[in-house]
């Protein structure tokens, strides 16, 4: 249930608003925590009333996915009361979590709460006694009470009563508990340690990672031993603060919630270093590598890039449409990057609904967006094993592009994910190149971070956290650097007001040393530990670094700047934009000794012609064609003020890497004397077309024909609903022109097409403009011309939902499909073109 409120009181004759504030218990499958439907307390200023009035407004029963809820919704209880409260204490205490899928980087900051002037309302620093020792094994308490009236508080440990899901019947299970190492061991070894038992000796090197998918069953707050650990890191000892998880306020409300600080920072440390750092260790010990998707939805407990840091490959994840791996991959490529990861993979293409419609044209575009975003292994989401040879296309999910090798495009696919391998290994060469870090404070749980203020186009950058400043951050010719090479031209603060002492100590030192820091400065720390210590050497510390009133505050060898736009900073230290380039195209780039290397993808979905410019001097631009494989000199570029400037046309969807090196090889080839070759027509092939449909079952005949179509369109119903290859084969004539490159353009294909030209494999055409090089096996008169086209199952699919059960073809596992859907293009469109371009 989600709606907002308005609390009113009867003052003087009417009722008058005393608080608005917002109600949201969505859940969905249990993700948000073990109490997701629990209170939600609000206090609301001092009133004196008889009557009180609590509105509803724009009332909606939605589940966490924004999903009609299946449940009715409505309010157990409603309580108001003079006796204090802690707002939120529920979720502050991590008893419930964010409610949806997308939790952003304040969705656990909370506003301040009042302090209250009745202290008599408030449990006193020293009225918490633990009287543990007085209750013996059977519960009866047998407690000599000093004077006074005492409420009797019971607390214990349970677990949090969360099953695994999705899962199949016999793995389904209650959650391990996240923040004790022995117990991750206990988990890997009765269930990976299984499988380890089973697996013959001569075949564990196919056994090599054990994954952790994105946590999504919400929080816990307590563990074995955790009152201990949280005294030695903290210095105080927690049970004192037990009542807070009422919703009591003990000593005040600001220690309270410096208390609560404490506690979801400890959880969120001790789930990274106990649960993520335990499963790697046992894992490795099992001649094993752990692979982790470093963040969750709903019920995230801890801090992504702290967590990512843990495991020994990190990765995101992104759905082939909508939003979800906008986030993701920052989240994943950030943590690789400052924590010395050179891989960052991502669970790729996932995709809900409609299986069997995509091919690599339809990924192209998101899966350059996301190596974009720092990913540079791509692990393809799914392939699903296929037990039997005549049920095709076979088992399928609702969430995921098929890849396995009963789709129509699994062998012709060789070219994309060539492709893919291709752009792979140029993206995991050096490091990458940023010039911009954002710290992404200090407050847990968070599983992202945010660009607050937004950098300005043209650079690049990553989230960097407190762990990695303190431990692994130096400063060197004025950029911090971290040990595997990484390093910045200056940090972005997030906007906040706290900061804990050691932490602002480290950027003093950075700071002294060369490093420039944009941002406001703290007022206090966030935590109990050291209060009120602490908050004075936060407010000394920043009087010293944030001191006078200039905008550009000198301090040591580097800088601190306020109050200016975060472009006119970097201006200010000469730290110039990496990449100038119309905001149709995204980038990304590595940067090794004498090489530098930019990937730019358009994203426009449209044909454009940009001039890049880019930040380098002193070395020579190369064209990689990542599609092709092709590498060429580029001749026409110009050098201006240090920077690379280079005329470039992007095809719908293309995608260029621009190399710059000073190493010749043999192969690369010569540049042509334009970057943008116009392609002139020769020669229509306008012949006799024979067609063979290889799927017999579905396709009775062999088709002669001179007019190429949509087989989508045809009359006929089996060739209409057709899906698999079709062979076509045909022959010209060619006189070959003199000092000319030639291109066969197939026009329009449904949906890819590999060409064999005098016998010879041209290669496979996946994506527009589906145009292949011949130049090295077309010959001088006669040609033997064969196109090996795929379409996608959908087409089938669709048709056979037209067809009684006994006469259909396919088979699939999760049908979704109806008669009235669009067909797909397929086939052979044309036209068939032999195409020239001077060299």
């Amino acid at each position: 249930m989600v709606t907002s409120c308005e609390l009113q009181a009867f003052v003087g004759n009417e009722f008058v608003t005393i608080k608005q504030f917002d109600f949201d218990r969505r859940d969905f499958q249990g993700q948000t925590g073990p109490l997701s439907y629990g209170p939600l307390a609000v206090s609301f200023p001092e009133v004196t009333s008889s009557q009180f009035k609590l509105i509803f407004k724009d009332i909606q029963a939605l589940n966490a996915v924004d999903v009609l809820a299946a449940k009715p919704s409505g309010l157990a209880e409603i309580r108001i009361s003079g006796a204090v409260v802690l707002d939120n204490y529920l979720d502050k205490t991590l008893g419930r979590m964010h409610p949806t899928p997308w939790p952003n980087a304040e969705s656990y900051v909370w506003q301040a709460q009042p302090e209250l002037h009745n202290t008599q309302l408030v449990i006193a620093d020293d009225g918490v006694l633990d009287i543990s020792e007085y209750m013996d094994e059977n519960g009866n308490l047998v407690w000599d009470a000093p004077e006074g009236d005492w409420t009797v508080m019971r607390f214990g440990m349970t677990p949090t009563g969360v099953k695994n899901d999705p899962a199949a019947p016999r793995g389904k299970g209650y959650e391990v508990d996240k923040a004790n190492r022995e117990l991750a061991r206990f988990h890997f070894e009765n269930f990976i340690g299984e499988f380890l038992k089973r697996i013959p000796e001569e075949s564990k090197s196919a056994f090599k990672y054990v994954i952790a998918d994105s946590f999504e069953k919400g929080s816990q707050n307590w563990t074995d031993g955790f009152a201990r650990k949280f005294e030695e890191r903290y210095g105080y000892d927690p049970k004192k603060y037990l009542p807070v998880f009422s919703g009591r306020v003990v000593g005040s409300v600001a220690a309270s919630e410096r208390f609560l600080w404490d506690l979801r920072r400890a959880v969120a440390d001790d789930v990274a270093y106990e649960y993520v750092g335990g499963l790697r260790e046992i894992a490795n010990e099992n001649g094993l590598k752990l692979w982790l998707e470093n963040y969750g939805h709903w019920g995230f407990p801890s801090e992504f890039l702290m967590y990512g840091g843990q495991s020994d490959m990190v990765s995101g994840e992104f759905w082939n449409e909508g939003t979800l791996g906008n986030i993701e991959c920052k989240a994943a490529s950030s943590a690789a990057h400052i924590y010395g990861k050179k891989t960052t993979s991502a669970e790729s293409f996932t995709a809900g609904q409609r299986s069997f419609v995509r091919h690599p044209a339809m990924l192209k575009r998101r899966g350059d967006w996301a190596m974009t975003e720092g990913i540079n292994h791509h692990v393809l989401h799914l392939y699903i094993h296929q037990p039997d040879n005549d049920k095709a296309p076979g088992v399928n999910a609702w969430f995921s592009t098929e890849f396995n090798r009963h789709n129509t495009w699994f062998e012709q696919g060789k070219a994309y994910f060539d492709y893919l391998r291709r752009s792979q290994h140029l993206l995991q060469q050096g490091n990458y190149s940023a010039d911009v870090c954002y710290f992404i404070g200090e407050d847990a749980p968070i599983m992202t971070g945010a660009t607050n203020p937004p950098l300005p186009d043209g650079y690049s950058f990553d989230y960097i956290n407190a762990e990695v400043i303190l431990s692994r951050m130096t400063v060197k010719e004025g950029r911090f650097v971290l040990p595997d090479g990484m390093n910045y031209g200056m940090m972005v603060l997030p906007p906040m007001e706290t900061m804990r002492p050691e932490l602002l100590a480290k950027l003093e030192q950075l700071v002294l040393e060369g490093g420039r820091i944009y941002g406001q400065a703290p007022k206090t720390s966030p935590s109990l530990q050291n209060y009120p210590q602490s908050d004075e050497k936060v407010s000394t510390l920043a009087s010293k670094l944030w001191a006078g009133d200039s905008k550009i505050k000198t301090y040591g060898k580097g800088a601190v700047i306020v109050d200016i736009p975060l472009q006119e900073a970097l201006n200010a230290f000469g730290i110039h934009k990496d990449v100038e380039v119309s905001d149709d195209v995204l980038w990304t780039h590595r940067e090794q000794e004498g090489l530098e290397i930019y990937f730019l993808t358009n994203q426009s979905g449209k044909d454009i012609e940009v001039n890049p410019s880019f930040r380098v001097d002193g070395l020579k631009p190369q064209l990689w064609d990542a599609v092709t494989g092709e590498i060429k000199a580029i001749s026409e570029y110009s050098v201006v003020n240090g920077r690379t400037i280079i005329p470039l046309k992007m095809e719908i969807d293309r995608s260029w890497f621009i190399v710059f090196s000073n190493n010749s090889s043999d192969l690369i080839k010569k540049g042509s004397i334009s970057n943008i070759p116009e392609y002139y027509v020769a020669q229509t092939i306008d012949a006799s077309w024979e067609i063979d449909f290889e799927a017999k079952n579905i396709a009775p005949k062999t088709i002669v024909t001179t007019e190429l179509m949509d087989w989508s369109k045809s009359e006929e119903e089996w060739l209409k609903y057709y899906s698999g290859r079709a062979n076509y084969t045909t022959s010209f004539n060619y006189q070959i022109p003199d000092d000319k490159e030639i291109f066969l353009d197939l026009g329009d294909v449904g949906v890819m097409a590999t060409v064999m030209l005098n016998g010879e494999n041209v290669g496979t055409s996946w994506m527009p403009p589906y145009r292949l090089n011949i130049t090295e096996v077309v010959q001088e008169g006669k040609n033997k011309l064969e196109v090996k086209v795929v379409n996608v199952w959908r087409n089938r699919l669709t048709g056979d939902k037209r067809l009684p059960l006994e006469k259909r073809t396919t088979s699939v596992l999760i049908d979704q499909i109806t008669p009235e859907e669009e067909m797909i293009s397929s086939g052979l469109i044309g036209p068939v073109t032999i195409k020239t371009t001077a060299n």
